[in-house]
Formats: structure tokens, C-alpha cells, sequence
């Protein structure tokens, strides 16, 4: 898909909010470059973007738990079951070529349950907010002209409510765990860097990493300190479809302070995601990824997908 249109560099890729391992499922997700093809262009872009994934799978390492094996009540929380339907709007402005800056408000809509320590009943939670804003730079005039480089550096923004609470069980009224909040509460310095390069006249890769640091602690509660791998490559022949392969990697270290969830967080996660994006005019596109696991460490015991989606549209204005 090489379209005469606007086209949106790396830098505007679509992160999505990561709460402890127990959300990071899709986050790393590129869906700039499924949807545009990385290139210099300027003006104004848009990206809504739709990932579904259900938490149902409790692990402990690198190994599945059966719950039914475990008696209730326990000494630990044994949580059942997390459903995420989020919602990602993703602005981008390039008044130039070689930079530009790029807005990323997600919305929540996530379903909880779990059986407290101690307990034997189920108590759960359904939060629908807004979460962290996200305001980041680029700067991509390095390269050759065959290749393209660049470096990313941004904010993340409190914005997200983090005193969402159980609505009914034995915890009802008592506030969800912060991992499972909408927003941290935290300031995060967004760090990143990015290379695509043409293979050959039908295919193109690319790499990416981006470092998230908290800067600090809000209400005794402080996310560990994140870093996204992803690497890709794509068939760009045909007229209008191109076919997408992507690696996805997270790496996150444990939370910290009193009304942290320290020995259940903190994983290294692999994902597997393919996908195609489609031309609907020069303007618009719309894309589609599935998500696999291939690789799983957790820290204690934490909930994980056996698989994601991811949908969307992009517009070049």
C-alpha cells in the first residue's frame, strides 16, 4: 500500500495504558505502521483504535495454575477473571517532516473478579473511565533516505482515576487493586527510539523500544518501570492490502509502596501479532491484529489472555 496520502511516522504508535502485567496484553501493539506504512509526511492524523482481551488464564511464573486445586478460603487473593474493552483515540500533528507530537487518551471499560484472601465469595468490579493521557515528541531527521531513525520523548499524565471500587461481594465499596486502575496516579517520562527501513521493493521492517519511568509516588503507590520491544515486517505489493507480522515484547519490573500489589507484579511477556491493514481511500484505512502469547513469566500469581484483538481506523487529514 504506497498511497500518494499523508502518512504517519512510528513515533504516533497507539501505546495503550499498562497496569502491571495483568493488563499489558496488547499494549505494544504498532498500529501506526499497519495502518499508514512508516514515511515523512506532515499535517494532521487519526487513529481509533479497539483492543478486546479476556483475562481468564491465573499463572504463576511461567506455568498455568488450576484453580481447582486450590482450597478456598486461601492465605492469598485467587482472582478469577478480567474483561478489557478499551478504547484508544490517538491524535498526531507533524508541521514537518522530520518532527512532530502526538496525544494518545485511552478509555477503560474493564470487568473484575476475584475471591479475596480469606474469603470464599466472589466480589467483583466493572470500571468504565478515561485513563493516563499521553503527550509525546518525535524527532526523525536522521537517516538516508532509504532508511529513517528516530527518537521519541514524552509524558504521561495522571489523568486516569485510580479510586475505581468493588461494586458487590464481600470487598463492595473497598478500592480495586491499583494495578487494575484506570490510571496510576504517577507522572511517567516516555523514552523512545525507532528504525524502518525498505528490504527490498516488496518488503519493509521495523524496530522500536520505548522506556517508561515513573517519576513518582502517588498515595503510598509507585507501577515499575516498563520497556516495550517490537519488531515487524510487511508485504507492501499489493494495491490496497498489506499483510503484517509483528513480535511484541514487555518487560516490567515490580510495583512498590504500601498500596502496592509488590509479589503479583511485575512479568516479561512475548506476544506474537498478525494482521492487515486495508486502503479505503487515500485517506482512510482501517487495519486488524490478533494477538498470541509465546512467551509468559509472571511474578506470584497473575491473570493473562490466551489471545487479543485489536481493530481500527486511521485518517490523514
Amino acid at each position: 500500500m504506497r498511497l500518494a496520502a499523508p502518512v504517519l511516522a512510528v513515533a504516533a504508535v497507539a501505546f495503550a495504558p499498562l497496569a502491571a502485567a495483568c493488563s499489558s496484553c496488547g499494549c505494544t501493539l504498532s498500529t501506526d505502521w499497519s495502518a499508514q506504512g512508516y514515511g515523512a509526511g506532515q499535517g494532521f492524523t487519526m487513529d481509533l483504535r479497539f483492543d478486546y482481551f479476556d483475562q481468564d488464564q491465573l499463572r504463576s511464573g511461567r506455568h498455568r495454575v488450576d484453580r481447582g486445586g486450590i482450597a478456598l478460603p486461601a492465605g492469598q487473593e485467587i482472582q478469577l477473571r478480567t474483561i478489557n474493552r478499551n478504547t484508544t483515540l490517538t491524535l498526531d500533528y507533524s508541521p514537518r517532516p522530520e518532527w512532530g507530537l502526538t496525544f494518545v487518551l485511552p478509555y477503560f471499560d474493564r470487568y473484575h473478579s476475584t475471591v479475596p484472601a480469606g474469603e470464599t465469595d466472589v466480589s467483583q468490579s466493572h470500571s468504565k473511565s478515561i485513563g493516563d493521557l499521553r503527550l509525546i515528541g518525535r524527532y526523525q531527521g536522521f537517516g538516508d533516505g532509504h532508511s529513517n531513525v528516530g527518537v521519541q520523548v514524552g509524558l504521561k499524565f495522571p489523568t486516569g482515576s485510580f479510586g475505581e471500587r468493588f461494586s458487590s461481594g464481600t470487598e463492595a465499596g473497598e478500592i480495586i487493586d491499583r494495578g487494575l486502575q484506570p490510571g496510576t496516579g504517577t507522572t511517567d517520562l516516555l523514552l523512545g527510539i525507532y528504525h524502518h527501513q525498505a528490504l527490498d521493493r516488496d518488503w519493509d521492517y521495523f524496530g522500536q523500544a520505548m522506556l517508561q519511568l515513573p517519576l513518582n509516588m502517588r498515595d503510598q503507590f509507585r507501577p515499575g518501570a516498563g520497556l516495550n520491544l517490537s519488531t515487524g515486517v510487511r508485504y507492501a505489493s499489493f494495491e490496497r492490502v498489506v499483510p503484517h507480522v509483528q513480535i511484541n515484547a514487555r518487560i516490567e519490573a515490580r510495583e512498590s509502596g504500601s498500596n502496592s500489589d509488590r509479589p503479583n507484579s511485575g512479568a516479561t511477556l512475548v506476544y506474537l501479532s498478525p494482521g492487515a491493514s486495508f486502503a479505503v481511500s487515500k485517506r482512510l484505512s482501517v487495519y486488524g491484529f490478533g494477538q498470541v502469547p509465546i512467551y509468559q513469566r509472571v511474578n506470584g500469581l497473575a491473570l493473562e489472555p490466551r489471545y487479543s484483538v485489536s481493530v481500527g481506523l486511521r485518517y490523514a487529514m
